[in-house]
């Protein structure tokens, strides 16, 4: 059993966006428990190197081992193919480098709107200036997944953390879906 995990709500608008707000923190305890009443107990923990997607992981199994006292569980492995895509540099290369945080601040609709935008150039591979291209995102999280699963057996459970993106990505490469699926 493959379980993939959206970190907890992070900082949205503020200088580090990479940190789990309070809401966040408690979004993955709540997971924690939800997986501990069900008696879920994973093989192996993988999550990106992202400060958000770890600190999400360390919160689910602290709240998964406080309520199953004595329960150990496996440490967190870190896997950067789990990241997120560089959006603000989707951002900058569609918008020629207009200020992330100001858009944010200042119309959040229209800088979703923006960002939308960028993102369907990107899949459709007419963005260009990126760190990374459509198809070497897709590749980066197949091996992420690929590693997780290794030497999994039939009943084991991993418990993956990601971000929206990367975890979208992956999904619709399992079902051969189109590139704007994700979006």
């Amino acid at each position: 059993m493959l379980l993939l995990v959206r970190h907890g709500q992070a900082s949205f608008g503020t200088a580090d966006y990479d940190r789990l707000s309070d809401l966040g923190r408690q979004q993955a305890r709540w997971l924690g428990d939800y997986f501990a009443e069900r008696g879920l107990n994973f093989n192996r923990v993988v999550a990106g190197t992202l400060k958000r997607q770890q600190d999400t992981a360390s919160e689910i199994l602290a709240a998964m081992h406080g309520a199953a006292a004595g329960a150990a569980h496996p440490p967190i492995e870190t896997h950067a193919g789990l990241d997120e895509y560089d959006g603000a540099a989707l951002y900058h290369a569609h918008t020629g480098g207009r200020d992330v945080l100001e858009h944010q601040k200042s119309d959040y609709r229209d800088y979703w709107r923006t960002l939308k935008t960028a993102m369907h150039a990107w899949a459709a591979g007419t963005l260009t200036g990126t760190p990374e291209t459509w198809a070497e995102f897709g590749a980066r999280t197949r091996a992420a997944l690929a590693h997780a699963c290794a030497g999994a057996g039939r009943d084991d459970a991993i418990l993956v953390v990601s971000s929206g993106g990367a975890i979208s990505r992956a999904v619709i490469d399992i079902i051969n879906a189109p590139g704007a699926t994700a979006i």
